[in-house]
């Protein structure tokens, strides 16, 4: 049997990516006035789970992997369609594609 490699090190653009989803997931959560452990409670995950999906982690200097039931349940404790839940640059959030709201689209 061949030995796996940690893909976590290979992708240092995965750590980046879990850095900024735990900083969305702290922004949102600050916006709404929810405690950490409120949102843990309400999407069904450990609080400690929940903390370090703040950190960006999931054990210590390990990029966070949340499932898609995860994160399904925190877009829908936030009140967000996944997309917006892991969209840090606000291309989604209530985005229309060009002339459809308007009734001009191809």
């Amino acid at each position: 049997m061949k030995p796996t490699t940690d893909t976590h090190v290979d992708r240092p653009e995965l750590a980046d990516y879990s850095v900024r989803l735990g900083y969305r997931l702290r922004d949102l959560r600050r916006e709404r006035g929810l405690s950490q452990e409120s949102v843990a409670q309400r999407a069904h995950i450990a609080l400690y789970t929940y903390q370090k999906f703040e950190k960006g982690e999931s054990k210590p200097g390990t990029p966070m992997n949340p499932t898609l039931n995860t994160l399904l349940s925190l877009a829908w404790v936030f009140d967000l369609d996944v997309t917006e839940l892991l969209d840090f640059d606000g291309r989604t959030s209530g985005a229309v594609p060009d002339g459809e709201r308007d009734g001009t689209a191809p």
